[in-house]
């Protein structure tokens, strides 16, 4: 068995009351997410999850998604504090981008990985010291809960039905238990929301 750190595998993503991170259009139906992401609670949600992290997961799609936006929020001085937070982090931390079709890293920092979720992360519990966050790449997350590596879950719920798109938690995940560490609710009716695996 290879030994393991302290290291935390946390993850975040938003999701609408029926469970979609995404709406029906595909991944990059966000419809239902645009009016709640730059709300006061999402700012400061935001914050919470990276402020303890030292490595970036990322899908492929996330990756070249992000790299798209970003970079320029953390040049951006008239940007809010909070995004140009995250954003220098995310520019300056470790990233491991997962991709069966990438050939080289799509930013410094960067190195691509075609291999299980769960093999992953477990290698880098093994090393180092940071919380390893899983940036809104449900691809990543769903691997990580079915072999219970996640630690904390960090839940954006956004007072909408989307009705269709791809669901976080499918059938056939193991049974856990997790214990609700923070909750917050904003003016618009959404919830962020900070959930530890109970081990």
């Amino acid at each position: 068995m290879t030994n393991s750190t302290a290291r935390k595998v946390t993850a975040n993503l938003s999701l609408t009351l029926d469970g979609r991170y995404h709406g029906p259009g595909g991944p990059g139906d966000f419809a239902a997410f645009a009016p709640y992401v730059t709300s006061e609670v999402a700012r400061d949600h935001m914050n919470l999850m990276w402020e303890n992290a030292t490595t970036a997961l990322l899908g492929r799609i996330n990756a070249e998604g992000f790299l798209g936006y970003w970079p320029s929020v953390a040049e951006d001085e008239n940007a809010d504090p909070r995004d140009r937070g995250y954003a220098k982090w995310l520019v300056d931390t470790e990233k491991v981008v997962f991709s069966s079709t990438l050939t080289e890293a799509p930013w410094e920092r960067t190195r691509v990985v075609n291999a299980p979720a769960a093999d992953v992360v477990t290698e880098l519990k093994a090393t180092g010291a940071g919380d390893i966050l899983v940036n809104s790449s449900a691809s990543i997350i769903q691997p990580l809960l079915a072999a219970d590596l996640l630690d904390r879950l960090y839940l954006m719920i956004f007072p909408e039905i989307a009705g269709g798109g791809r669901r976080l938690f499918d059938d056939g995940l193991p049974t856990s238990t997790w214990t609700l560490t923070h909750q917050r609710t904003g003016k618009m009716g959404e919830l962020a929301m900070v959930y530890d695996r109970a081990r």
